[in-house]
């Protein structure tokens, strides 16, 4: 009992101690360290600190202005609805490719017989084509259509040529070729030229017996009228074959070839031609 009596004495002892003379604290010597003034410098006058002034006074104190000025930038010139246009391409050289030299064909043609002929000729007619190193396996070909050939020579080949290929005028290419094309020669021309025109018109008709119909021809130049029946020659080169309202037949007495004149009208009148009908006994 003594001994917890003690301890409990103990205890209350040591609360107390804690509770109410911890709290003190000892007293804390402050030295304080002067500082050293800054030498003022002749014609500055020294600006008070804020410690000095209290921090009320802030009058003492100059906003700090910049005179430097900003350089200008011209504005663009340009169009603000322009849209970029590349520039065009850099055009790339044009390369020649060197021309191969052409093969010299084996065979040589170098005319033909006749070289000209008149178109719509009705009858055909025999073609010469001369040249050299000819042999019998070598045709004529006229625009790409092999004819039938008799050959003469090495310098000669002989074939007929249709009338219908010379219906219109033109050129015609003609060569000598091989079958099989490993003989061949460079092209000749022949000149498919348009025949004579007689140099009339048909203006006007008059009605006989018998059907022995006259025709009124005007000549293109001189406007003269002249009458024709059939079997007449015109023009000292053309004869008349036929005669009716619409057409005069004239043929070429010569080339044997076949003009139509068909009915116009009398230019000077604006309307066709047509003389009085006269009967046989009339006066012409």
């Amino acid at each position: 009992m003594i001994v917890a009596g003690v301890l409990g004495l103990i205890a209350i002892v040591v609360l107390g101690y804690v509770f109410f003379g911890g709290s003190s604290k000892p007293a804390t010597n402050t030295v304080a360290t002067a500082k050293p003034s800054p030498t003022p410098r002749a014609g500055v006058n020294p600006q008070p600190t804020p410690d000095e002034s209290g921090g009320e006074e802030l009058s003492i104190y100059q906003p700090i202005n910049y005179n430097g000025t900003v350089p200008s930038v011209p504005e663009a010139d340009r169009n603000i609805f322009a849209y970029y246009e590349p520039p065009p391409p850099t055009p790339k050289p044009v390369i020649i490719p060197t021309p191969s030299p052409t093969p010299t064909p084996p065979l040589v043609a170098s005319g033909v017989s006749p070289s000209s002929v008149y178109a719509r000729t009705p009858a055909d007619f025999n073609l010469q084509l001369m040249g050299e190193k000819f042999t019998p396996a070598v045709h004529i070909v006229i625009d790409g259509r092999e004819m039938p050939t008799r050959f003469v020579s090495a310098q000669q080949l002989f074939t007929t040529v249709p009338a219908a290929m010379i219906t219109n005028p033109g050129v015609r290419q003609v060569m000598a070729r091989s079958s099989d094309g490993k003989l061949y020669s460079l092209t000749v021309t022949l000149n498919v030229t348009p025949p004579p025109l007689p140099n009339f018109n048909y203006v006007g008709i008059i009605g006989k017996p018998h059907f022995n119909d006259t025709a009124v021809l005007q000549e293109k130049g001189s406007k003269e009228l002249i009458n024709v029946q059939r079997g007449d020659s015109v023009g000292g080169r053309f004869r008349v074959v036929s005669i009716s309202e619409r057409e005069v037949k004239l043929i070429d007495s010569t080339l044997k070839i076949t003009h139509t004149l068909t009915f116009s009208s009398d230019q000077s009148s604006g309307g066709p031609y047509r003389p009085p009908v006269r009967a046989a006994d009339d006066e012409p």
